[in-house]
């Protein structure tokens, strides 16, 4: 695997890996968006027109929130992270079914099981033989179990096809097994183009509102080439929220209060724009609300926010600004424009990870502080509410690159190591 780029450079980097992996070990090439020059970039192979749904009024299963408020917690000083399995392949993205198993997402196109700290041999999924894994930012990304997946066995994944090209679908569970899924059960909901290998955000997670929220980057390359970040007339540099409860193909429709369902120069799919390219973003299950690591160009990083109570349509900045700043320019108007709550300077990492807050009972002194890290520093920090704003403090330098968090049905959280191993987030008493 290629190596990190240099961290300030004003371009981008997608790092493009032999086919063979090494058999001593190396340093862990990077996942999340690197920002260094792709070598002569040329676009991808485009896939079909990209996807309209009509609006739905098919109303969602709803997500359960607890109704008991735990100890709202207080800010994290420091914490430890313990070792819970390991031997993976470059695991991307963790999360649960409803039960206690946790299920690894590895990047070149499986998907396996942890249960009582043993890694199942046998994978959930296998679907190599679709995924295009041949940069570092492409692959299988992430899965999300419905909300009722223990009555209809459905789940939902994200990955790079073998154009290059991001694909959203949907597979089932064998009857007879839950530990594997069928491979062949896939049903496609929408594949988007991808005019370059990187920036193809790659997160999908249910809200509480029953919704499949999608991230989707700006496309790739360095300053947003084709503008995609404020166009709203486009799936790329944006937030989508879809229902899924749709029997027949396309196997989803657009919930009728989308943002942009009524405007003509709107897409229907649409619940957020201004992403650059939203590595990781995950809803409090308390609260609702949601945050977003958006990963910079060349100078910063940033945490964006949504409350439960919005109603969608915000604009988180890109290309305009780089987290609070003028991106490349002097001066910029942010009229309208949703600022972070949190940047970091490149002096703190390259590309940022986002996480979780903490809702678990094992560590009620963690509660209410949301983790998240950098994936070239390996540090950790935590964001927690106080006043009107949100104090920050990094609480461990890890060390490790970190692609993703990850949460269990308890709501303790993990955190994966690329190289193969996942740790559980503990406090540091």
């Amino acid at each position: 695997m290629g190596l990190l780029a240099a961290c300030g450079s004003d371009l981008d980097v997608t790092v493009t890996p032999p086919v063979v992996e090494p058999a001593t070990a190396v340093p862990p090439s990077p996942i999340p968006p690197t920002d260094a020059p792709l070598p002569e970039p040329s676009p991808t192979a485009a896939a079909p027109e990209e996807p309209t749904a009509v609006p739905t009024d098919i109303p969602p299963a709803p997500t359960v929130i607890p109704t008991d408020t735990p100890d709202p917690g207080r800010p994290a000083e420091s914490i430890q992270l313990e070792p819970v399995a390991e031997g993976f392949a470059k695991p991307v993205y963790l999360t649960h079914a409803g039960d206690e198993r946790l299920f690894v997402v590895e990047q070149e196109g499986t998907i396996r099981i942890t249960a009582d700290g043993n890694v199942l041999e046998t994978p959930f999924l296998d679907i190599r033989d679709r995924v295009g894994a041949d940069s570092s930012e492409r692959g299988l990304l992430s899965v999300a179990f419905h909300p009722q997946y223990g009555d209809n066995g459905r789940f939902y994944v994200n990955y790079t096809n073998k154009d290059g090209n991001t694909v959203v679908s949907r597979f089932r569970v064998n009857a007879d097994d839950p530990n594997t899924a069928d491979p062949g059960s896939e049903e496609i909901l929408f594949t988007i183009g991808q005019p370059y290998p990187n920036h193809n955000g790659g997160q999908l997670q249910f809200g509480p509102d029953g919704y499949l929220y999608v991230g989707m980057g700006d496309g790739g390359l360095a300053d947003d080439p084709e503008e995609n970040g404020q166009n709203k007339g486009t799936l790329l540099g944006a937030m989508l929220r879809i229902d899924v409860n749709v029997a027949e193909a396309p196997f989803y429709g657009v919930p009728a209060d989308n943002p942009f369902v009524n405007d003509a120069d709107g897409r229907n799919e649409i619940w957020a724009i201004g992403l650059r390219n939203p590595w990781r973003f995950s809803f409090d299950r308390l609260t609702g609300d949601m945050f977003m690591a958006d990963v910079g160009q060349n100078l910063w990083e940033e945490i964006d926010f949504q409350p439960a109570a919005s109603t969608g349509g915000e604009n988180y900045g890109w290309d305009i600004m780089e987290g609070f700043h003028c991106f490349k320019a002097d001066t910029c108007d942010d009229t309208g424009l949703v600022l972070p709550i949190f940047e970091y300077d490149h002096s703190f990492g390259c590309s940022v990870t986002g996480g979780y807050v903490y809702r678990g009972s094992a560590y009620p002194e963690l509660r209410g502080n949301y983790f998240f890290s950098d994936f070239c520093s390996g540090n950790i920090w935590r964001l927690f509410p106080e006043g009107a704003g949100w104090s920050d403090a990094i609480v461990l330098e890890s060390g490790l690159n970190v692609p993703s968090f990850g949460e269990d049905v308890n709501g303790e959280l993990y955190v994966l190591d690329y190289g193969g191993v996942i740790y559980q987030i503990a406090d540091n008493r």
